[in-house]
């Protein structure tokens, strides 16, 4: 992510997020604070998902979506992270789903051209045994990926997961409760 250049503290660095929410209403600028303060911890999630400069592109995309619907925040919410969790997940379901649509429209039209080699097939096997972990979480559904990764990368509670994802508490349980069993499946032994 590229560095920006540090800006003076002020005394909206010391406002909640709702706060400064509610005062990028009237000034936007003061959206800077929300961008500068939760920036990174959504590029950092992003990057362990996508990879850095494709995160690099999926966070701006976050802040911007955050920045044109900054009225529809909820201002009963401290933090805006979790929200802006929320937002990130759904921009990288969209660009997998494009990416897929993408890749089926290669292959139709160039289908041996889509093959992979006997030595990518076997280097890609080869990965995917070294990491058992990566192998079962490529498993779950993406809603279950998704809680898994909002717990053990970000170490949300299951109520800023319900925030972040739009969904009853419950679900994310349930959720978690499912891809949880499933991983334990998955996984050798020595490695759970």
């Amino acid at each position: 992510m590229t560095a920006l250049p540090a800006r003076p503290a002020t005394e909206a660095d010391e406002a909640t997020d709702a706060a400064v929410f509610e005062r990028s209403w009237a000034d936007a600028d003061a959206f800077a604070v929300i961008f500068d303060r939760h920036a990174v911890a959504v590029y950092r999630f992003l990057a362990r998902r996508v990879g850095g400069q494709l995160a690099d592109d999926l966070t701006g995309q976050t802040m911007l979506v955050a920045f044109d619907q900054r009225r529809r925040f909820d201002l009963s919410q401290p933090s805006a992270l979790p929200w802006l969790y929320g937002i990130a997940t759904n921009l990288l379901h969209r660009h997998t789903r494009t990416e897929v649509r993408q890749h089926r429209a290669l292959a139709k039209s160039t289908a041996e051209t889509a093959l992979q080699s006997h030595d990518e097939l076997v280097t890609d096997r080869v990965a995917a045994a070294a990491q058992p972990l990566g192998s079962a979480l490529a498993k779950l559904p993406a809603a279950e990926r998704d809680i898994v990764l909002l717990v053990a990368w970000e170490g949300l509670s299951y109520e800023e997961i319900a925030l972040a994802l739009d969904i009853p508490i419950g679900t994310v349980r349930s959720r978690l409760h499912r891809a949880r069993t499933k991983l334990r499946r998955a996984l050798p032994k020595e490695d759970r």
